[in-house]
């Protein structure tokens, strides 16, 4: 082949891998370490309901299509009843609850197909905890830290084969810019993943449950978290923050509540 055709081959077409490595490497990062998820642009990966971000996805089904193919190939296909361990990173924060639902991708834009199938609620610190127990100046199990922290969940045993959206929803977390007496809002993270093979799909649909005992509550039923443990109450509904051009910590809606660390079990249980 022609070298000087080849020259012009690669500054043709090095753009395109050059976008679609980053189509790949940003969109599929965010909060929600495994499965992989789908992630953003404008927010670099996070989705926090404070910054603007108002879910119930971090990325919406167009805005994430192109990323879809990469996404699904670092996961396997699924089967029914099968099990799955979610994990996310612990971000420096302690407390509050983590509520995973499923959903078919194709109506992954719905705040109310995920309200209305979820399939666990979790501690946020189930599995991890701060890097010093005792911290100085945040108190104890207060401390930063971004070990990772996981729950188990079970793949419903009613999902017939297709692609489906994993929602992660992050409420209740604690300690703002220092603060160990204000809640921030809330956080979200979908994955798109393949259901297939398995037990028959059967009909019935099961409740959701809630699995306690967190770094604070290890042996209880319940999980430390700040503000409110209802989904929704820290999501600053309709607002949206002002941008202030090089400044983050203005660009926001933060924080959510006043008051401590409470105990306690999700809304509805």
């Amino acid at each position: 082949m022609n070298i000087s055709y080849l020259r012009v081959l690669l500054v043709n077409i090095a753009p395109l891998i050059i976008t679609l490595f980053q189509i790949e490497s940003v969109n599929s990062h965010g909060i929600l370490g495994f499965p992989p998820s789908r992630g953003n642009l404008k927010w670099f990966g996070t989705c926090g309901s404070g910054q603007g971000c108002k879910g119930p996805c971090d990325s919406s089904i167009s805005e994430s299509i192109n990323s879809l193919p990469f996404r699904l190939a670092k996961i396997k296909p699924l089967r029914r009843r099968s099990k799955m361990t979610v994990t996310w990173g612990r971000l420096n924060h302690p407390g509050g609850f983590v509520r995973i639902s499923i959903v078919p991708r194709n109506v992954s834009d719905s705040w109310s197909e995920f309200d209305s199938n979820v399939v666990q609620y979790s501690c946020y610190e189930a599995t991890c905890g701060p890097t010093v127990k005792n911290d100085p100046i945040l108190g104890f199990l207060n401390g930063g830290g971004n070990a990772e922290c996981s729950a188990k969940i079970k793949i419903p045993g009613h999902l017939h084969d297709g692609i489906y959206t994993l929602q992660w929803a992050w409420f209740g977390g604690g300690v703002y810019m220092g603060d160990v007496n204000k809640s921030f809002g809330e956080y979200y993270g979908c994955s798109d993943f393949v259901v297939k093979g398995g037990p028959p799909p059967s009909s019935r649909v099961k409740s959701p449950k809630f699995v306690g005992g967190d770094v604070m509550y290890p042996s209880e039923n319940v999980c430390r978290y700040w503000g409110s443990n209802k989904l929704g109450d820290c999501s600053f509904k309709n607002k949206f923050p002002k941008v202030v051009p090089g400044n983050p910590y203005e660009s926001t809606l933060e924080p959510c509540m006043g008051g401590g660390a409470k105990k306690g079990k999700p809304a509805g249980f």
